[in-house]
């Protein structure tokens, strides 16, 4: 698994009481396109020094603002409104730069790119803390933002984060963090597991069943996968799973150059091909 670094943020108001605070993990899959090779996938993870500048608590008036800048030059941030009982996300802005060579090797388009996303985030009661352990993710313009370990309290009230917690739809009172999600060093395909089954679940049977999968543009079909798949987790006990076709959802897009499969057991595994 690639490194990812947790990102604490703590905004501070006038009297330097706390007014916004965050923790999470992020990484971003980006496909950009090369001088030589056409398009390329990569991972942008976040690097050890992260800073906030331009965070704002904001007020009834004004949106708040969770800004950080990392790296060789990228920032994201995500800004939050709020009614007279709760508050909620609004837009989600990702500038990378692919002047970081390290990250864009070869890369056609020099300088920064900005992507812009609505953020899905429910209205939270005031008070409460969102926290979201599962995996979330956004794609837009060739680009997956990925989320999880999610902690988050916009408008905070006389600087006390709230005790109450707002959970995401995806997590239940048990959840565990999850494991970071990946992509492949190849173009060809991604797995991610997204957290571990427990080791007390029966061995899968040795061949999984097969499934057939379809998207649509519009009203035609753009992409086709007939396929039985197994994952095969090397961890302290190694640990195998059969995507179940039964219990399995299709998702992803189809684009001019690109197309994404992505396939939900809803045992909080994603495969995206």
């Amino acid at each position: 698994f690639f490194q990812s670094y947790a990102v604490e943020v703590d905004v501070k108001d006038a009297s330097n009481a706390t007014c916004l605070y965050a923790k999470w993990m992020m990484r971003f899959l980006i496909n950009y396109e090369t001088n030589s090779s056409g398009y390329q996938n990569t991972t942008l993870n976040l690097s050890s020094n992260v800073t906030h500048s331009g965070s704002i608590c904001g007020n009834d008036t004004q949106a708040a603002l969770l800004a950080v800048q990392f790296g060789e030059g990228h920032s994201w941030s995500v800004n939050f409104t709020k009614t007279n009982e709760t508050y909620q996300g609004d837009f989600i802005t990702f500038t990378y730069n692919t002047n970081d060579s390290a990250v864009f090797p070869d890369a056609k388009r020099q300088g920064p790119v900005t992507v812009v996303v609505k953020d899905t985030m429910p209205p939270v009661q005031l008070n409460n803390v969102f926290v979201c352990h599962n995996t979330d993710f956004f794609e837009a313009e060739n680009v997956t933002q990925i989320f999880w370990n999610v902690t988050v309290q916009a408008f905070v009230q006389n600087g006390t984060i709230g005790k109450k917690e707002s959970r995401c739809r995806a997590d239940t009172p048990t959840s565990a963090p999850t494991v970071p999600p990946t992509i492949a060093n190849v173009t060809t395909a991604s797995t991610t597991t997204l957290s571990p089954a427990p080791t007390t679940a029966p061995k899968p049977v040795e061949n999984p069943d097969t499934g057939n999968y379809s998207l649509k543009s519009g009203n035609k079909t753009c992409l086709l996968a007939t396929v039985g798949l197994q994952l095969n987790v090397s961890q302290d006990k190694p640990l195998l799973i059969n995507i179940n076709p039964k219990t399995t959802s299709a998702d992803g897009e189809c684009g001019n150059t690109t197309a994404t499969l992505k396939l939900n057991d809803r045992n909080s595994t994603l495969i995206a091909f």
